[in-house]
């Protein structure tokens, strides 16, 4: 598999005739997206013996658009130069060693499209752009030349590797030009022949022409009159060959001294072979060529699929050609290749490099034509990483551009054994889950919500579920099937479903068996087993339980639910996020401790990933659910949303987390410790999984379409960058489209852009599919990514934005500037002449064909006077040469009968039509009578008027009814919806007005229509309250969908929505709101959230009045209370984390001389009204069931605080109702919660506040009451003299120990001798992190002695050796250090296997080189034991034995903890190393006894050996 990182790069670039190249030695480059990728090829690699030699090694980082050109110097002292042009305009040269800019250069005014370093002279570089504009650049001299040869685009050029001035361009219309640069550009040669694209352009590597035996008769229809001017004594004179690639499907090669074409090859069509891509799709041809240097008779060029050919020019009037690896099936490209580059390695082999849009680069042995290797690359984001649990090592990738890649890590053959899967695909695929028992069972979900199942080991396209989700597919999991699906017997249905999670917030299950059957909404299982009334939040994401048993649902608004099977009853939820989660993962099943398979660790668009314990509520079953709101575990460090969560299956509680910070981070969730932090992407991370097989490998998937495979012990960082890191900025401004003086097209999608420089990436087909036909898609793939919306420089969004927006934009311009105009008229009275003007103006005529026929010359009056009286007064009916003189005269038809009138009207109807006058053409049809006829041609002409519906109930009540519906269709064509409902409304249709303006979002309008129109109850209210609420909330526009919810008398869903911002503020009115509604659950938790969110701020006052609403929260008053009077009391003694001035403190009476503990009482005697015995139980039972989690060093001091302050208001409750055991209890408590926080300050202070007299008074108390004296009062009893012990040691330990309540000091002289002997017996430090302070010698003229209180600390300390604790704490420790040793083997077996699976190479002894350094970690055993291994049975047999003697012990020592017994003894003999005389023999005695007992470990050794010489 092999321990080094990997890549797995985006893909290379399109549609560019240079944009990858390479250099002898073995360095290759290739451009991919901004950026350029390099990769060591051969012996330098590095790579792991048996597979291929070649590694990604780096990246060029620099350019914020695509690289369109990458070229290598091909000057062997400067190999470690190489150039890039891009679309931001620039060209950049860089020193691929340290990976920098060496210089640029933006002389270019429009899209740079060819570039390549000159092989004659070191330091020129040409390009040229699609204006026809080429730029000679030399670097050392940092100076320019413009050329300007043609006004045509450049399609690709190249330098003459013969003649230093000599550069050959091919332009897009197929012209071929040699020019001449020394003498400003001027032509050498103009050939034509080819009659499209140049894609690429070769010289041939022998200079003259003689290597190809070419007759001047050849190629008869070539002209023979040279096309170029051939001057005398140009450098060509000699000639040499040249080769064109075009699409024409031709290759042609060119004489220079003859200036015309010698040859012609056209492209064979070859059979495709099982390229797996659709015969019947017509695909756009890229023709690259390549002229091997040392074969100037064979020439390399791609083909219509993929393929790539060698052609034999010594006979080229038979057309010969080899097919590259023609023997093996499937080794070949499958779409076409864009680059072709020649490498010479290290140990001398001729290889050739091609990229292809089938997003690979394969290497090619030129001696036998076959494929060496294979690089996948990846043309969108990674969106989603899943390991096969079944087939070990198989990493399933879920790509941007339409594709599953199955990248088999473990394969020892080939580090890059990647299958592709894209039938039935057709869209980025979003999330991907393996089947945990079937082998190739893979679910995926897409970007437009398709759910299907892939068996990876077949060639069969995938099943696809018949139900579609409506959005992006989020996440997938296998669980045990639920009703519906789980009815039926055990043959019946299958053991697993698959449930997917889309982004419109449904969870559906899919029956694996039947995916065309319908799949089930588990929304309404949940709603009926649980009878909820209330709706539902929206699912965002779904994870199941390694056993099967529980269901956890994230959801939009932070919050998660957790289900039980079988029916999904609901038995928790939990309050802790307050944004949409993304990620849940479960801790696996084969923790060292099986409570560990309880951790459930989340992450939301919040920045802190919270872990939640759940063994207490899965295992007690809750009848009603239980709402949970302190986190087990808090990792906060990252700056940006969590996006996917791993926990690492060889370790306990160590999970790794990606961020769109754009780092991935490892932490210990047990001490919440962040471990290392990965910042290898340039991108937001999107997906992460850890290896299943090598505890130190990481897979982590982004946005910048790179897969990395990294090692924890590689990184430099332990924590995420703080801050806004540059990522996030530089993905801003990459993401604004710049405005392009060269775009001034209407923007829309189907300007037909250039598409050869497209980006080869998620963006490349929107631009080709809008090109001519027969450039079309190219394959269902391609079309699919035409719809991609993820570019990085915001080209195409922009442009399908500006397309969208702009009907509804510019109407509301447009009526914008009516109302000014008009408002502006009205003002303006003094200037009237415009409106006097308009008045003037004559209004167009009605009849305005017949006016002007009547003002014709006399002669045609007179003539139409003669033809009307005889229409008029001939008896009979008129003859024909009438009828055809009225025919002519329509507008006689005023004067005759009403059929010639009604033709008058037609012809001038027409006129008006024509004209663009539909008004008047209405109003003859209404004179004529016609309306109906004239509503329907206005319908069907989209010309209705007001004017028109106005008068149509003239032609009858139906007439009318479809006149108002056909109007009200052509105002939503004109995007006038509320006039439109207004007008449904005027014939009654008031639903359908309604539905009209709720389908395009104007709910203020539509709620006003149904509220005025509608009865109260109809259910078409609360469904526009509930659409417009959940519009307004995804919004962020919180108040609002609150009053809505409200509307829809939905008013636990009002009081969630408000409390979703978070802040003291929205919490505190969602409590209240809740309140008057009855929710007095909800509105508890609220409350109490307002209060925590206070104390932060140290706004006391505010939080007690936000507890105030509620009688429930009686108990957190008190706790609050009592936290305010401990941090006032330890700001008085200066003792708080940082002295706050801007704290709020209510106004109580302030302490006198009283204990604490009475203070505390008579505050809430007074503020709260607390003085029986019964008001006292109560809120103890309020109290009591809340359960903090245990600290740890990395507790918040602030939630350490409020903690302890929890254990010890439960403490002072019981001493009020005389309930001494429990009052014991809850101290113990707050006093081992600060001893586990490491925070010896604040337990001293709980000390001295409740026990300022010691523990005397209490055991009196036990006594008094008949209560036994309890192990915790032993344990309590212990931690005070632990406290005391240590601070008696450090008032010795100062430089000058002071007179204090233990010691007395006095002056006397010393004597050199016993200077000496004390100097000598300063010994090292403690163990205990708390004691490690140095200790300085002291002044030799003090003489110390114990005060009567020292002497009775020093005779308490016997209650600390416990022999019993001593015994419990050897056996816990053995149990810890054998776990390690364990996990640390197995660590260590699978590195060696897997070394062993990757042959006998260089890195053969690593693992256990690695697997020694990690054991001697000071966590682990001593060294002494690390160099003798312990065999696995000896391990097991300490397991069992040290398990076997923790059994033994009785419950009551096991419950309660206690101080280290051996710490205490290291102690005492450091007083009494010292001061001899303060120690008793006896005790010295007893000390050392328990060390040589149970100091077993290297620790105690280390510290006990001084002391006892």
């Amino acid at each position: 598999m092999g321990q080094e990182p990997r890549t797995l790069p985006p893909s290379p670039n399109w549609y560019c005739s240079r944009c990858s190249d390479a250099v002898p030695g073995g360095l290759f480059g290739f451009a991919a997206r901004t950026s350029v990728f390099l990769v060591r090829v051969g012996p330098g690699a590095e790579a792991i013996p048996g597979t291929p030699p070649f590694r990604v090694i780096g990246e060029l980082v620099g350019h914020t658009e695509r690289v369109s050109g990458f070229t290598f110097c091909h000057h062997p002292d400067q190999y470690n130069l190489c150039a890039t042009s891009s679309d931001d305009g620039t060209v950049k040269i860089w020193d691929v060693e340290t990976k920098t800019v060496v210089t640029e250069h933006a002389l270019h005014q429009h899209t740079i499209s060819a570039l390549h370093w000159s092989p004659r002279v070191k330091d020129l570089l040409v390009s040229g752009d699609e204006k026809g504009v080429v730029f000679c650049y030399w670097l050392n001299r940092n100076d320019s030349q413009h050329l300007f040869i043609e006004p045509r685009t450049i399609f690709c050029l190249t330098c003459s590797p013969h003649h230093e001035d000599l550069v050959a361009i091919g332009y897009k219309d197929g012209i071929v030009v040699i020019t001449d640069i020394s003498k400003k550009g001027e032509v050498i040669h103009r050939f034509r022949g080819h009659d499209d694209e140049i894609h690429s352009i070769a010289w041939c590597p022998l200079p003259g022409e003689d290597c190809l035996s070419i007759s001047q008769e050849e190629n008869s229809e070539e002209p023979e009159i040279p096309n170029g001017k051939l001057i005398a004594q140009t450098p060509v004179s000699k000639g040499c060959y040249l080769a064109t690639g075009s699409k024409d499907q031709t290759i042609r090669i060119w004489s220079c001294s003859r200036g015309r074409g010698v040859m012609i090859l056209k492209l064979p069509f070859l059979k495709r072979r099982g390229g797996g891509i659709d015969p019947t799709v017509k695909e756009r041809l890229w023709l690259t060529l390549h002229w091997p240097r040392d074969q100037p008779t064979q020439l390399i060029s791609s083909c219509f699929g993929g393929e790539l050919l060698l052609w034999d020019l010594t006979q080229s009037w038979r057309r010969k050609y080899t097919l590259f690896s023609a023997s093996s099936e499937g080794q070949n490209h499958s779409r076409i290749v864009f680059n072709l580059c020649p490498l010479q390695t290290n140990d001398d082999k001729q290889l050739l490099l091609s990229t292809s849009m089938d997003r690979d680069v394969k290497c090619w042995d030129m001696a036998t034509l076959e494929c060496c290797w294979t690089l996948p690359s990846l043309g969108g984001f990674a969106y989603s990483l899943a390991f096969s649990p079944v087939d070990t090592g198989c990493l399933a990738i879920g790509v941007g551009d339409g594709m599953i890649r199955v990248w088999n890590t473990l394969s020892i053959k080939n580090n890059y054994d990647v299958k592709n899967f894209w039938q039935g695909v057709k869209s980025k695929v979003t999330a991907l889950c393996w089947h945990p028992t079937k082998e190739g069972g893979l679910a995926f979900g897409t970007d437009d919500g398709k759910v299907g199942l892939y068996d990876t080991y077949s060639n069969k396209p995938p099943q696809i579920s018949s139900t579609y989700h409506k959005k992006t597919v989020y996440s997938l999991a296998w669980g045990p099937p639920v009703p519906p699906t789980a009815f039926g017997g055990e043959g019946d249905r299958p053991s697993l479903t698959l449930y997917s999670c889309g982004g419109e917030g449904i969870v559906l299950q899919h029956n694996p068996w039947k995916l065309s059957g319908e799949a089930f909404d588990i929304n309404k299982l949940i709603r009926d087993t649980n009878s909820i009334k209330y709706k539902l939040p929206v699912h965002t994401e779904i994870s199941w339980k390694a056993d099967g048993k529980i269901m956890a649902l994230g959801n939009e608004d932070g919050s998660i639910e957790i289900f039980k099977v079988p029916n999904l009853k609901l038995i928790c939820t939990i309050q802790q996020h307050h944004k949409l989660v993304n990620t849940i993962s479960w801790h696996h099943e084969h923790g060292s401790q099986p409570e560990l398979s309880y951790l459930m660790a989340s992450g939301s668009n919040n920045a802190v990933i919270y872990v939640h314990n759940l063994q207490t509520v899965i295992e007690s079953n809750p009848e009603s659910p239980v709402t949970i709101t302190e986190p087990h575990r808090t990792l906060s460090g990252h700056t940006a949303k969590i996006t996917s969560l791993a926990w690492s299956p060889h370790h306990d509680g160590r999970l790794v987390s990606a961020s769109y910070d754009g780092t991935a981070q490892v932490w210990d969730t047990l001490q919440e410790e962040p471990l290392c932090n990965f910042r290898g992407h340039r991108g937001r991370l999107l997906c992460i999984a850890w290896s299943p097989l090598d505890p130190d490998c990481i897979y982590s998937g982004a946005d910048d379409f790179c897969v990395y495979k990294w090692l924890t012990s590689m990184q430099e960082h332990s924590r995420p960058p703080q801050g806004k890191k540059s990522i996030e900025l530089e993905k801003k401004r990459l993401s604004q489209p710049k405005p392009k003086p060269k775009k001034k097209k209407k923007p829309t999608l189907r300007v037909p852009v250039k598409q050869e420089l497209c980006d080869g990436n998620e963006e490349e087909s929107v631009k080709e599919s809008s090109g001519p036909a027969e450039n079309g898609v190219s394959d269902q793939e391609t079309e699919e990514e035409a719809r991609e919306p993820e570019l990085p420089y915001g080209v195409t969004s922009a442009v399908s934005k500006a397309v969208i927006c702009t009907p509804a934009s510019l109407g509301f311009e447009k009526s914008k500037v009516t109302i000014n105009k008009v408002t502006l008229l009205k003002k303006e009275a003094p200037k009237e002449k415009p409106e006097a003007l308009i008045k003037k103006r004559k209004a167009r005529s009605t009849l305005p064909l017949s006016t002007s026929l009547d003002h014709r010359s006399k002669e045609e009056l007179h003539q139409d006077c003669l033809v009307l009286a005889t229409a008029k007064h001939s008896k009979a009916e008129p003859k024909e040469d009438v009828s055809a003189d009225l025919e002519e005269r329509f507008h006689l038809g005023l004067f005759t009968d009403r059929a010639t009138l009604y033709k008058m009207i037609e012809v001038e109807g027409k006129g008006h039509l024509e004209n663009g006058h539909p008004e008047l053409f209405h109003q003859l049809m209404l004179w004529k009578g016609d309306l109906k006829g004239v509503l329907q041609t206005a319908a069907e002409r989209g010309e209705l008027t007001d004017n028109l519906v106005a008068m149509a109930p003239v032609a009858g009540y139906h007439v009318w009814v479809w006149a108002v519906e056909a109007f009200a269709k052509q105002l939503c064509f004109q995007d006038q919806y509320v006039k439109a409902a207004s007008h449904l409304l005027s014939i009654h249709k008031v639903y359908e007005a309604v539905e009209l303006l709720k389908s395009n979002h104007f709910y203020r309008e539509a709620i006003a229509i149904a509220k005025a129109r509608l009865r109260p109850e109809d259910p078409i209210l609360k469904d526009l309250y509930l659409s417009w609420g959940a519009i307004l909330e995804k919004d962020g526009h919180y108040a609002l969908a609150a009053k809505c919810y409200l509307g829809a008398t939905s008013a636990y869903d009002a009081a969630k929505v408000l409390a979703k911002k978070g802040d003291a503020a929205s919490l505190s009115t969602a409590a209240e709101l809740a309140s008057i509604v009855g929710e007095n659950e909800l509105s508890a938790s609220l409350a109490l959230r307002c209060a925590q969110e206070l104390l932060l701020a140290r706004n006391w006052v505010g939080a007690q009045e936000a507890l105030q609403l509620h009688q429930s929260l009686k108990g957190q008053r008190l706790v609050f209370c009592l936290l305010e009077l401990l941090s006032k009391h330890l700001e008085e003694k200066q003792l708080s984390e940082g002295k706050s001035s801007s704290s709020s403190y209510n106004a109580w009476p302030a302490g006198g001389k009283e204990p604490f503990v009475e203070r505390v009482t008579a505050v809430w005697k007074s503020a709260f009204s607390l003085d029986s015995p019964d008001q006292y139980q109560a809120a103890f039972q309020q109290l009591q069931n809340i359960k903090y989690p245990s600290a740890t060093s990395n507790t918040p001091s602030k939630q350490l605080l409020l903690h302890i302050c929890h254990d010890l208001t439960l403490a002072v409750l019981s001493q009020q109702v005389a309930a001494w055991d429990t009052a014991v209890e809850g101290l113990l408590r707050a006093v081992v919660r600060s001893y586990d926080s490491g925070n010896f300050t604040i337990m001293q202070e709980v000390h001295s506040a409740f026990l300022p007299e010691g523990c005397d008074h209490l055991r009196h108390k036990l006594d008094d009451h008949q209560f036994p004296t309890t192990p915790a009062f032993k344990s309590l009893e212990a931690f005070f003299i632990y406290g005391r012990l240590y601070e008696f040691w450090w008032s010795l330990s100062r430089p000058c120990p002071e007179s204090s309540v233990w010691v007395r000091t006095a002056h006397r002289r010393m004597s050199s001798v016993e200077q000496n002997q004390q100097v000598d017996n300063v010994s090292p430090e403690e163990t205990d992190p708390k004691a490690s302070q140095p200790e300085p010698s002291r002044t030799p003229e003090l003489e110390v002695r114990l005060t009567e209180e020292g002497e009775q600390l020093l005779n308490a300390c016997k209650e600390l050796f416990s022999e019993k604790h001593a015994g419990l704490q050897n056996a816990q420790r053995t149990v810890a250090e054998v776990q390690e040793t364990l996990a640390e083997m197995i660590r260590k077996h699978q590195k060696s296997q897997l070394c062993k699976s990757t042959a006998n190479g260089p890195d053969k002894n690593e693992p256990e080189q690695e697997a020694e350094q990690s054991l001697s970690s000071p966590h682990n055993q001593c060294k002494e034991e690390k160099n003798e291994p312990v065999s696995l049975p000896e391990l097991t047999k300490r397991l069992t034995e040290a398990n076997e003697r923790i059994a033994k012990f009785p419950e009551s020592i096991k419950t309660w903890p206690f101080p280290d017994v051996l710490e205490c003894c290291l102690i005492l003999l450091h007083i009494r190393s010292q001061y001899p005389g303060f120690v008793t023999q006896e005790m010295q005695q007893q000390a050392q006894e328990l060390l040589q007992k149970y100091g077993n470990t290297k620790v105690y050794k280390r510290h006990y050996q001084p002391l006892c010489t």
